[in-house]
């Protein structure tokens, strides 16, 4: 295979070497049950436990039991969400069943609204402005006494753009209500602290981290009690599966390999960043996609009128550069974005959209590369007819 520029890392993201040499030992010898008693068992035990306390400090959590292991971003999320909803109308006696939430959040989130809403919850989607961000006046005005959960994701995965999760876990917290945050972007990009945020829950996955997919973690604040989805005796009852230790110990080294290193890989990914943008946008009507500033220092969204994004994703990879025309979980789809219909932005134009995101391992070279590659790719995809 030839040389690949690899520009999707909000889709997914190759896991480092370290991360691998960290997870081997688990994988070859270190097969034990982490709930057995005899050696071979505590010793995996003792991992897993290394590891929560690896994920706690990425995260700022005041204690390593306040992590729970799942099997991802999704499943984090929905345990999150479900779990608090089901929780507040059970203590409630019934009056707690309203969810509260905004129109541009992962496809996970949005599917289990409808869900929770065919059993009987209200489900309120707060309204995002056309610079990405969502309203937190407007997202406060919905929470109330009868509130169970609010949920707002912490960075868009389309945008990039930050979404004031501080001041919906405030209005959460006034009408005592839960708040979860969805950090499964940002966690690694830009300091995530559950602490300051003041969210009682917050979901990352491994593979958005440079760990391998399959494997994900749930903030728990202390004394906050879940309805579980997933039911059995492990982690203390909230999460039933035998815990994946290779995954585990993998995504335990990734954070603590992120947290050593923020500072200096959010500025090496603005670099690029802006390098990316000054190039596509010296293209005819192109045009940024949310909020210049307050945004992942990682992400570009970019349209480019006058073509289809996912054919401009194909001419990319056909010149060894892979991006992505919207979300992983939703690629190929012929409807317009979700987020970029929050935002206002017309069928049209939405269509016409990829994401670049950069990460771990992108260098200048990559960006060139995909710099070269553009201008012709648009030129070729613009020259042709538009179908009847």
């Amino acid at each position: 295979m030839s040389k690949m520029t690899y520009l999707d890392h909000n889709a997914t993201t190759p896991v480092r070497p370290e991360v691998v040499d960290a997870m081997l030992p688990w994988l070859r010898d270190g097969y034990g049950n982490p709930s057995s008693v005899y050696a071979l068992g505590q010793r995996a035990r003792a991992a897993v436990e290394r590891a929560r306390e690896q994920v706690a400090a990425l995260v700022g959590a005041a204690d390593s039991g306040e992590i729970v292991f799942t099997s991802g971003g999704s499943e984090s999320d929905v345990l999150a969400v479900s779990g608090a909803a089901w929780q507040a109308r059970d203590e409630s006696g019934g009056r707690r069943r309203r969810v509260v939430t905004t129109r541009i959040e992962h496809d996970a989130l949005r599917l289990l609204g409808s869900q929770l809403r065919r059993r009987g919850f209200e489900v309120h989607e707060a309204v995002c402005g056309p610079d990405g961000a969502t309203r937190a006046e407007e997202l406060a005005a919905l929470v109330d006494d009868a509130t169970a959960v609010v949920s707002v994701m912490h960075a868009n995965n389309e945008t990039g753009v930050l979404q004031p999760v501080a001041a919906a876990a405030a209005a959460a917290r006034a009408q005592g209500a839960l708040c979860h945050a969805d950090a499964v972007q940002s966690l690694g990009k830009v300091p995530v602290d559950v602490k300051a945020l003041g969210v009682d829950l917050l979901a990352l996955s491994g593979h958005k981290l440079n760990a391998p997919k399959g494997v994900g973690a749930l903030y728990v604040r202390r004394g906050v009690r879940l309805a579980p989805v997933v039911t059995g005796h492990q982690e203390r009852d909230r999460r039933g599966g035998t815990e994946n230790v290779a995954g585990v110990v993998a995504l335990g080294a990734a954070c603590e390999l992120a947290r050593r290193e923020l500072s200096a890989a959010a500025a090496h990914a603005l670099a690029l960043r802006r390098r990316v943008e000054a190039g596509a946008l010296a293209i005819s009507g192109a045009r940024l996609n949310g909020d210049p500033e307050r945004r992942l220092p990682n992400t570009s969204h970019l349209s480019f009128p006058g073509l289809d994004g996912h054919s401009l994703v194909v001419a990319l990879d056909l010149e060894g550069v892979c991006v992505s025309s919207g979300p992983a979980c939703s690629s190929g789809a012929s409807t317009p974005s979700h987020v970029l219909s929050a935002m206002g932005v017309t069928p049209d134009l939405a269509t016409a959209s990829i994401r670049v995101s950069v990460g771990w391992g992108t260098t200048d070279a990559d960006v060139d590369r995909f710099l070269a590659a553009l201008p012709g790719a648009v030129a070729r995809l613009r020259a042709v007819p538009a179908a009847p």
